[in-house]
């Protein structure tokens, strides 16, 4: 089972804001396992914390801009794409000032300051959401559009049309997130010549230059018009003829500014609070809907937050109904599991599958068969019997009995022809004998019950 992962120590970056101008220092710091990111702006009095999720964003235009209040954090994607490619599971994130320093346009020098302090393995387990099913969110008006599959690790492929001769259509694609350093991470923000002037006339990119972003100039101006837009930014003159890329550093890639597209999008994502496991295919993804994607996969994750884990029947379970009977002294008409298919130091996913042929259903109830509540909670202590008994040595020795039982929930009936996934934590180290467990029953993809309870492990006479 994958754990949780911070940052070992803390550390800092330093430079301009690309819209404000302002000298800005971000410090990212290790913070407390199922706390997510936070930003604080620590120039503001009493230091406000925001929550970076998905619906805290008010704004997408240029960057994405978290804000609670009067608070507004902006151009945060970098950091937040950084974090999240590198499985930092939570981080607090203090900045002086309304934005994060823009550095060199691109992600780079976050993942180096990360990999240079390292990273720290945490005890909470990784709470990944699995993709079961397509999702997908459009914007008829822009022709944007973002979908997700089903996939067994996160991959994104990115496709961008832009009205340029100069990149008119291009696609990026990641399939390993540990390739994230080397091929996305460098790739550097990029702005349109014809794009600066509504910029500048809306009082941004007081910070914007040749080292922080790749220009594009592909329609061509006077040669006054490019003056004087030059003498704005502060850089030197340039021939008005000359179309093409502007910058002092020359591409990394043909695709980088695709590639940047694609650091945007995983920066977004990290916004949805739960790492991923699927393939997002983009269609000329923008900040607006990353966001609006984003809070949409926070929906289907409220719907579903406790996901059943996967089943597949073909595949050869962990435990068969004879290694059970090896290990539980329950036989018919109580053993209760027919097979484990997973099975960890801390966790197990066991099958039950009820037919018609139930004993119980004989009178209960002849005519609207329904599985009692406490054989459920029977099942699924079992299950935890088996998670138990499996660490001892002459487990046949053995029996667990529950002594205390909590928080029971009912969700749905359990009815003949379901399949039962039952899935049990251990809470805490077995200590003196005694075992604390968290269950949870599914029928597809919905629990139908829960129980936390507490079994002591006995010597058969």
């Amino acid at each position: 089972m994958m754990k949780q992962k911070t940052l070992k120590g803390s550390f800092s970056l330093f430079g301009k804001g690309l819209h404000t101008g302002l000298s800005l220092t971000a410090t990212f710091n290790p913070a407390p396992e199922n706390s997510g990111y936070k930003i604080q702006r620590i120039d503001l009095e009493g230091q406000p914390i925001i929550d970076a999720i998905a619906e805290n964003v008010v704004d997408t235009k240029r960057g994405t801009v978290i804000g609670k209040g009067d608070v507004r954090i902006s151009t945060i994607e970098h950091g937040m794409s950084a974090l999240y490619a590198l499985g930092i599971d939570n981080c607090l994130i203090q900045v002086n000032g309304p934005e994060f320093p823009i550095l060199d346009g691109s992600a780079i020098k976050f993942v180096e300051k990360i990999k240079e302090v390292g990273i720290e393995e945490q005890n909470a387990p990784k709470d990944w959401y699995i993709i079961r099913k397509k999702i997908e969110v459009k914007d008829d008006e822009t022709g944007s559009c973002i979908t997700i599959l089903p996939d067994d690790e996160f991959s994104i492929t990115a496709m961008c049309s832009f009205e340029s001769k100069f990149i008119n259509s291009q696609f990026a694609t990641i399939d390993k997130v540990e390739d994230y350093a080397t091929e996305i991470a460098p790739a550097r923000t990029f702005v349109f010549v014809r794009d600066i002037f509504p910029l500048l006339q809306a009082n941004l990119i007081k910070g914007g230059d040749m080292d922080n972003a790749i220009v594009i100039y592909e329609r061509q101006l006077t040669q006054e018009q490019l003056d004087n837009l030059a003498d704005q930014l502060g850089v030197e003159h340039r021939d008005a003829n000359e179309l093409g890329y502007i910058q002092h550093k020359p591409l990394v890639w043909e695709n980088e500014c695709t590639r940047h597209k694609l650091l945007d999008i995983i920066g977004d994502m990290a916004l949805i609070g739960k790492p991923i496991k699927g393939r997002i295919v983009a269609t000329r993804p923008g900040h607006t809907i990353n966001n609006k994607f984003a809070r949409q996969m926070r929906k289907e994750i409220r719907k579903h937050e406790i996901q059943a884990p996967l089943y597949d029947p073909n595949d050869e379970p962990i435990m068969d109904v004879n290694r059970i009977r090896e290990l539980l002294p329950h036989r018919y008409p109580m053993q209760l599991v027919d097979k484990v298919i997973a099975l960890g130091a801390t966790s197990i996913v066991g099958i039950k599958n009820v037919t018609s042929n139930e004993p119980f259903f004989l009178g209960h109830f002849p005519q609207e068969p329904v599985m009692p509540g406490v054989l459920q909670i029977e099942a699924m202590a079992q299950c935890g019997g088996l998670l138990v008994l499996n660490t001892l040595e002459e487990p046949e020795r053995w029996s667990t009995y529950f002594i205390k039982i909590d928080n029971v929930k009912f969700r749905q009936k359990v009815v003949p022809g379901d399949t039962l996934i039952f899935k049990v934590d251990l809470l805490a180290p077995v200590r003196h004998g005694i075992s604390s467990m968290h269950g949870y029953i599914f029928v597809g993809d919905h629990v139908v019950a829960e129980a936390t309870f507490t079994a002591q492990i006995v010597k058969n006479k």
